[in-house]
């Protein structure tokens, strides 16, 4: 057998050393040769870039390194083997209990079980007090290959039904794998920890109903999410974020700042604003069509649906069927609601013959647009089955394209730090294999979707081939005060529409040349961008974009008639502004009022009102006493008053 290459961390650099084994020996006998410091903390062992555990026999030479505690991939070790206690733990407290899957995930893992009723928080605590007894067990993970039909066999006399379904799509000569760990055998191809010892830090969070395989038509089962880390500190912090999170989370500030709602007689997945979120929402948008139209850009409306023939010259019925919604008849013709706005904003382009000096064309639309999702992925606003889109297309020749890009970037990351994101992360996706159009205008795309990214000096990530079929594209997802990524800006090319409706436009040289088309989106979907905004300001928005801007409250009756003098001068200069003149004690006033997260209080009571003057309490606790109302809003107008737009170049 050839040598292996062990590459080893020293002070910050990697050595080598060369070892022989032989065939077949488990590669964790590489651990013998390190040092005692290393052994503890490798978790497994990379060959040749493929993760292994340390029962996996070596077949081959290469090159090994070792996958510390401090790796993404021992966490995603750890947590798979943590996976596997809590099934055996839930085996053991309910016997009759059917497993299903049990994945590792981004944060944690979850491990899914076929159950007469649902699990209960005190489930949970009993499980986690079982998984504690088998961790102090120290039991080995053992590691076995079996053939397929050895697989069927043990599964279907254990009548394990979801398994069996799972062995039932490998091949007929595959190799199954099976984990061991005391008297506990689960189906999995590894890697695991050595044994369930090092198991230590861990927590279950949560429980969710989750469908078998993702299919709505198959059982429902209950899903046990948990987390794992290999140490207390670890795990305490990020039990921490999520306790922050938990705070955040839009549906809870939904609901407590009366926001929105969903109603199950409406129909899941969409969104009833109330006043208060309209008005947040119409905040936001005024801003973006303001900044729209200095940006060149003309705004326009189209129909919620479209005849049938619509959606076939378009190729949606072809390629995007299953996210829309069943045809309605009118006068015996098929119409759909519309999945994308698209096909409306070609045939506005088309109502007059375009030349090369009409272009670049700009025109966007907030489109509200439905398209199927199953009621298993829905989520508050962040997953819906209508949404509203700033959706804007761009049609320019050749020559314009990559300015059009930097312009495009420019203009994204202007809004999106208007709303407080100045973090982000970029990637570019590049053409697949099955792909639509002229391969020289995908590369030239692509060329100058990259060197529009780098002439802005930002940093990216290439996805090779994870383009859509017709056209490259960029992403950018923001990060919110907690770290999070979510994606909103999008944009992307498409040479599939404009091919598809025959659009042109009149060169320099008298003749018909095909435009390129630009989709994008900067918030992508309001619905969204509303929500990550609840979350990443916890419901506390800019004064500039909250519902209420102020609160008027009277101290006693007898300065009702002075707090209303001010709230109408307030609303004469198109501040939000409510008043609170019911006869409760301040106190109580505030604390609503706080509840809500008003910025600013102004209190009105006898002294305020013989001296023309007002005391603004701030949400943090702040008071200014007896100022004058004008000098108030001078000091405060940079808060008050929407971003600037100066920064911005009117086209």
């Amino acid at each position: 057998m050839e040598p292996i290459k062990v590459l080893l961390p020293d002070n910050g650099q990697t050595t080598e050393k060369e070892m022989v084994l032989a065939p077949e020996t488990p590669v964790g006998e590489i651990l013998n040769e390190l040092p005692k410091k290393l052994r503890k903390r490798t978790v497994a062992l990379k060959i040749n870039d493929q993760i292994h555990d340390f029962h996996t026999p070596l077949l081959e030479g290469g090159t090994v390194e070792l996958v510390g505690q401090d790796t993404h991939e021992a966490l995603h070790v750890l947590r798979h083997s943590t996976a596997h206690v809590m099934a055996d733990a839930v085996t053991r407290l309910f016997p009759d209990t059917r497993l299903a899957i049990g994945p590792a995930i981004e944060n944690g893992f979850y491990y899914d079980f076929d159950t007469e009723r649902p699990f209960s928080q005190d489930d949970l605590e009993k499980i986690e007090n079982e998984m504690r007894t088998i961790t102090r067990e120290n039991i080995s993970f053992v590691r076995e290959e079996i053939t397929k039909r050895e697989a069927e066999k043990l599964f279907k006399e254990r009548d394990d039904i979801y398994k069996l379904e799972l062995i039932k799509d490998f091949p007929p000569d595959e190799t199954i794998t099976l984990y061991h760990h005391g008297g506990f055998t689960d189906l999995c191809r590894g890697p695991h920890v050595v044994s369930t010892g090092k198991v230590v830090h861990f927590k279950l969070l949560s429980v969710a109903g989750a469908y078998w395989r993702g299919n709505e038509k198959n059982p429902m089962l209950q899903r046990i999410y948990g987390t794992a880390f290999f140490d207390k500190k670890a795990l305490k912090a990020h039990l921490k974020t999520l306790e922050e999170a938990r705070q955040r989370d839009h549906r809870k500030l939904g609901r407590e700042l009366d926001l929105f709602s969903i109603n199950q007689e409406v129909g899941p997945g969409l969104i009833l604003w109330h006043p208060r979120g309209a008005c947040l929402r119409e905040n936001i948008e005024g801003f973006c069509k303001k900044a729209h139209r200095r940006a060149g850009y003309e705004l326009i409306v189209t129909p919620h649906l479209g005849r049938a023939q619509l959606w076939q010259t378009s190729g949606h019925l072809d390629f995007y069927s299953e996210n829309m919604y069943s045809p309605m008849d009118i006068e015996g013709q098929p119409y759909f609601v519309k999945p994308m706005n698209c096909p409306f904003h070609i045939h506005i382009y088309k109502t007059h013959l375009r030349s090369y000096r009409d272009l670049p064309m700009k025109m966007a639309e907030w489109g509200t647009v439905y398209r199927y999702e199953r009621s298993g992925v829905l989520h508050g606003l962040m997953r819906v089955r209508g949404f509203t889109q700033d959706d804007a297309h761009i049609y320019c020749t050749p020559e314009q394209m990559e300015e059009e890009i930097v312009k495009v970037i420019d203009f994204t990351l202007f809004i999106l730090k208007s709303f407080g994101f100045e973090h982000y992360q970029v990637y570019l996706s590049t053409r697949p294999e099955k792909f639509v159009g002229d391969a020289e205008r995908w590369d030239a795309a692509q060329e100058s979707l990259k060197r529009a990214i780098t002439a802005k000096g930002l940093e990216f990530e290439v996805d090779e081939g994870g383009g859509a079929f017709y056209g490259p594209k960029i992403d950018i997802k923001i990060k919110d005060a907690l770290g999070r990524d979510w994606q909103c800006s999008t944009i992307q090319f498409d040479f599939s529409i404009p091919e598809r409706f025959d659009v042109n436009y009149i060169g320099e040289d008298g003749r018909a040349h095909r435009p390129y088309m630009i989709h994008r989106a900067l918030l992508g979907s309001m619905e969204r961008f509303i929500g990550c905004l609840i979350e990443h300001y916890k419901g506390a928005f800019p004064p500039w974009l909250t519902p209420e801007q102020f609160r008027i409250m009277t101290i006693t009756d007898d300065h009702r008639d002075y707090a209303e003098g001010i709230r109408k001068k307030l609303k004469a200069a198109d501040f939000r502004v409510t008043a609170d003149l019911r006869n409760e004690k301040i106190g109580f006033k505030i604390r609503e009022a706080q509840l809500m997260k008003v910025p600013y209080m102004i209190i009105t009571g006898q002294n305020e009102m013989e001296a023309g003057t007002v005391t603004v309490r701030l949400k943090d606790g702040t008071n200014f006493r007896d100022i004058k109302l004008d000098q108030f809003l001078a000091d405060r107008a940079a808060e008050l008053n929407q971003p600037s737009m100066e920064e911005l170049p009117i086209a």
